[in-house]
């Protein structure tokens, strides 16, 4: 059993790497990879299209996994995921702010912005006395969300010619990234480094408050660190593809199945399965006539997967 959870993070690194590959060379038109160097045209799409998409989809697949596998510890909830405090809504508010008025310029920058402010607001609300409990956390969250979803509602009910972008970049997908995107998503592994680095903190408070103070643990500390890298990575990702949920809810859910609890190893864990499942659902996407969304595909996949964990976990 003791070499259960390294293999698993071994194969796991070893099935990404060769679906970067397989990724890269697939799409609407297959292109063997040797053409890189004897087709110029080849060789522009696999560069500048495919591979910072690919790039693209694995960062923000692992930053979604690692943020939703820190949201259930510090929450202590099953449920939570990346979005939970008001990112998503956030994000999607500033997004679409820039695509009302200022015709979609500066995009990524106003939706992480919006996620990243959202927390912020949220954590503000919550603190008392210097604590922030989580129960308050959670529903000043919930609220929040609420209200700038509405927020949100009304720039589209009075975007008019903008509605369809609105509409489309919303759904989350990957079709307008760059390469500059992909400078930005560098920022992804060191966030999720730094959570790591706390991954025996988080072990404990995931016993509860109390138990975690008696062993030394700075809670407070430790609550507001969690925030702050999972709102800046769950931004980051907004910005880059749009909304896509499911991928930070369920992709911890399968790998604490095959490693365990042990955050220490969870993490690590969920970080690869999160790029793999969301590089393989932007493959899919982009194999499609018209290029689907693939918050839609994430969705349609990840609701039913979900509901059979529940159920399993039910009856357990």
């Amino acid at each position: 059993m003791r070499y259960r959870a390294p293999l698993a993070i071994l194969s796991l690194a070893l099935a990404l790497g060769v679906s970067i590959i397989i990724a890269v060379a697939t799409g609407p038109t297959s292109i063997p990879l040797q053409s890189i160097f004897t087709n110029p045209t080849a060789s522009q799409i696999i560069m500048d299209i495919r591979l910072p998409r690919v790039i693209a989809a694995v960062l923000v697949g692992a930053a979604l996994a690692t943020a939703g596998t820190a949201m259930q510890a510090l929450f202590r909830n099953p449920m939570a995921d990346p979005y939970i405090i008001g990112t998503s809504s956030g994000g999607s508010l500033g997004a679409v702010i820039s695509i009302v008025f200022l015709a979609g310029v500066g995009l990524p920058i106003f939706a992480f912005v919006g996620a990243v402010g959202a927390t912020f607001l949220v954590f503000t609300i919550s603190r008392r006395g210097g604590k922030v409990p989580v129960e308050t956390l959670l529903l000043t969250g919930v609220a929040l969300s609420m209200f700038l979803s509405s927020m949100l509602s009304f720039l589209m009910y009075t975007g008019g010619k903008s509605l369809h972008q609105i509409v489309f970049w919303l759904m989350g997908g990957f079709w307008t990234v760059s390469w500059n995107d992909v400078y930005i998503a560098l920022l992804i592994p060191v966030g999720c480094i730094a959570i790591y680095l706390f991954a025996r903190d988080i072990n404990i408070i995931s016993l509860g408050d109390d138990e975690a103070v008696h062993l030394g643990v700075n809670v407070e500390r430790l609550k507001i660190l969690i925030l702050f890298v999972s709102s800046v990575l769950a931004g980051i990702a907004v910005s880059i593809a749009g909304a896509i949920g499911f991928i930070g809810l369920i992709t911890p859910h399968l790998m604490r199945i095959i490693v365990g609890p042990d955050h220490r190893v969870l993490f690590p864990a969920a970080l690869l399965a999160g790029g793999l499942i969301l590089l393989w659902a932007d493959t899919f996407a982009r194999t499609l006539g018209n290029e689907m969304p693939v918050g839609i595909i994430t969705a349609f996949l990840g609701a039913p997967f979900f509901m059979f964990l529940l159920r399993r976990r039910m009856s357990a």
